[in-house]
């Protein structure tokens, strides 16, 4: 597939723009068809990329996705690793946190959850929702126990967000590999698939009233996206900031990110020592006869 990832990419400190960075992109694909085989050939190079990630046990890959509802974060999880041994994947959506989780620090619950070397983790929404929903409903943050010293609105982002690279940087430091996908849908194709959700029975169950009442801050929540995303997009932990207007085509950008990534790992299968050789020479001597 010919695709520039980098045409996605969050520059860090750079400013950011969501008016004018694309919901939609000409496709990579010409039919329905080719796109479901340009799919097929990169879930295919995930699962072989996957099942040398699990043998050399040396990185953990994790793969957070952000979106306002129905950008398609499922489906993009869904089909992009459709071909991956579930024994090697783990995915966990984060809610709205409980009493235990308020008592500790705004990372903590999604610390818990990071992949073990050799793994892909994925977080359907995560400890972004700290600087992202927290920010647009600031009266969350006045609920959440925190001493009034840290409730001063002009500094508190700025801190989450210094802790939240400090985090990256450990993780990469420690040979976690972290990788931000934000699907960026437009309001226009967000009430098209609302409209959806309410026609088609199969689907009703995907919506609620309060997707129409997030939907009332989008000019907030693009402000929020923007900021977190000029702050803590990093070399070593990047945001892409996908066009999500078309699932199709942003599954095929995430699935070339994805295995991109994978690709630019020192990765082999683990070789057998001499002494090791020797012992299965020796086992397949008896298997023979």
């Amino acid at each position: 597939m010919n695709i520039d990832t980098d045409d996605f990419r969050v520059r860090a400190g750079k400013k950011l723009d969501l008016k004018k960075w694309p919901t939609r992109v000409k496709p990579i694909y010409k039919s329905k068809e080719q796109y479901q085989a340009l799919l097929a050939e990169q879930v295919e190079q995930l699962a072989e990329l996957q099942r040398l990630h699990y043998a050399s046990d040396r990185y953990a890959l994790l793969l957070i996705f952000q979106a306002m509802d129905a950008a398609g974060k499922d489906g993009a999880i869904r089909h992009v690793m459709s071909g991956v041994n579930p024994q090697g994947c783990q995915v966990f959506s984060f809610k709205h946190p409980s009493a235990t989780e308020l008592d500790h620090d705004f990372l903590w619950r999604t610390t818990q959850a990071l992949p073990e070397r050799g793994r892909i983790g994925i977080f359907n929404r995560s400890y972004y929702e700290e600087v992202l929903i927290v920010r647009v409903h600031p009266e969350i943050l006045r609920g959440q126990g925190l001493p009034t010293e840290l409730l001063d609105e002009k500094a508190v982002w700025r801190e989450r967000y210094r802790s939240i690279v400090d985090l990256e940087a450990h993780l990469h430091r420690n040979g976690t590999r972290v990788v931000k996908f934000f699907l960026h849908l437009s309001k226009e194709e967000q009430r098209k698939r609302f409209l959806e959700r309410i026609d088609e029975p199969d689907k009703n169950w995907k919506f609620s009233l309060a997707d129409i009442e997030e939907r009332k801050f989008w000019k907030q929540y693009m402000r929020a996206y923007a900021d977190c995303m000029r702050a803590t997009s990093t070399r070593d932990a990047p945001w892409y900031a996908v066009p999500a207007d078309d699932k199709e085509n942003a599954r095929l950008i995430i699935a070339k990110i994805v295995v991109d990534t994978l690709k630019g790992l020192r990765m082999s299968y683990p070789r057998a020592g001499a002494a090791r050789r020797r012992e299965l020479l020796e086992i397949r001597k008896q298997l023979v006869k």
